[in-house]
Order: C-alpha cells, then structure tokens, then sequence
C-alpha cells in the first residue's frame, strides 16, 4: 500500500521510533520527550515508514470519537492492527487500544468503536465527587512490565483525563483517584499508559527510555 501521507518522510537509522500523525495537539511534546533521550524519531503518517519502524507511539488528546474519526479518515486503523513491533499509546491513545469507549464527544449516543487491540472498555471515571478531570499529579502501582523496568510502586506521574480503562487482567499499572483505575493496560506488543510519560519528569523519562530498550532494529 502507498503512504497516505504526502510529504512522505524516509528513516535515518534502522533504530526508528515513529510517532504516528493522528493530528492531534501534542505531537511535537511527545517528539521533543524522545529527543531528550537522543532518540531517532519522527512524527510522521508514511506507511511504510510506520512498519518498518523498531517502534511506534499512538498519541492522542480530544475525545475517542474524534480520534477514532481520524484514524479513519487517514485509513490507518488496519495499519495499525497489523503492527507487529512495540506500539505504545499515550492518554487517549492508550484508550484507543481497546475495545469501546463511552466518551461520545458529541457524535452520537453510541459507544465508540475503538482499535479492539486491548480487550477492555474505556467508561466514565468514577470519581467519587473529586474534581474532573483528573488532572495533575498521582502515584501508580505498577506490576512487571518492562515498561515499567526500575519504576517504583508509589512514583508519581501526570494525568488529564476523564474517563479510565477498569482494572482488569491486562492491568499493567493502577492507580487510585476515586476509583482505582488502569494507568497503563497492555495485551501482546500492544500496550498504553493513562498518563502523560512527556510531561512525568524523571518518572516519565525512565519509562520513554524503557519503550526504546524494546524493540529490534529492522
């Protein structure tokens, strides 16, 4: 298949990290986080750079049914599915690895149909009367997960969301904020962190540096 993406961008190194164009707001904070690590990345929509990148991160902000909407429009969500590398969502990209969302975003008063990656729904944040979103710093529980390789229990990260992923068997961390939730979830070569790892200090940094240790340069 042909890119989709007109200005269609080649990798520099067999060592690529892709952060895939969904055309939301923040591209270029996740970019600049993986810079930070002397990484190899770009941000980019190219098919065929999106496979034969060593890894790739689905960023996304906004709500599940623009998101969906988009990935549609850019015919990536069959892309997507197909990836057999490391692929890591970030907030609403972590949402958009599982089955259903509830969070409509205005389109309909139907359940957003998701990536079905991560066999989990995303519902409402069951916040027990505390301010939404949740935004702002918080500490998660994290279980064995080489995304979270030298991550202590009880480390604080950022969050701005309103809705969660339960806990659930593909659990990968938790964290409390009325109800406790899924911070990160994960099946196979898929996985996502609730939080924002670019905006997560030194926490943050670690986990992003762990993402670059998985992965096999093609």
């Amino acid at each position: 298949m042909v890119s989709n993406d007109s200005n269609s961008v080649s990798p520099s190194s067999s060592d690529l990290t892709v952060i895939i164009d969904t055309g939301c707001a923040n591209l270029n904070s996740v970019k600049f986080a993986f810079e930070r690590l002397n990484a190899n990345v770009v941000i980019t929509a190219d098919f065929d750079v999106i496979r034969s990148a060593a890894r790739v991160v689905l960023p996304g902000v906004g709500t599940a049914g623009a998101a969906m909407a988009g990935l549609v429009e850019k015919d990536l969500v069959n892309l997507i599915t197909s990836l057999t590398q490391p692929v890591m969502g970030v907030c609403l990209g972590m949402q958009m690895l599982a089955s259903l969302s509830n969070e409509y975003g205005g389109r309909s008063n139907q359940a957003i149909e998701c990536l079905n990656l991560v066999p989990t729904e995303i519902g409402d944040l069951d916040n027990k009367g505390l301010p939404l979103p949740h935004m702002g710093w918080n500490q998660i529980t994290v279980t064995d997960h080489p995304l979270f390789t030298g991550i202590e229990n009880g480390s604080y990260v950022y969050f701005v969301h309103s809705y969660r992923a339960p806990l659930s068997d593909y659990t990968l961390a938790s964290c409390e904020y009325g109800e406790t939730f899924s911070a990160a979830i994960g099946k196979g070569n898929f996985f996502g962190v609730q939080f924002h790892p670019e905006k997560s200090a030194s926490v943050g940094a670690k986990i992003l540096q762990n993402f670059l240790n998985m992965g096999k340069a093609q």
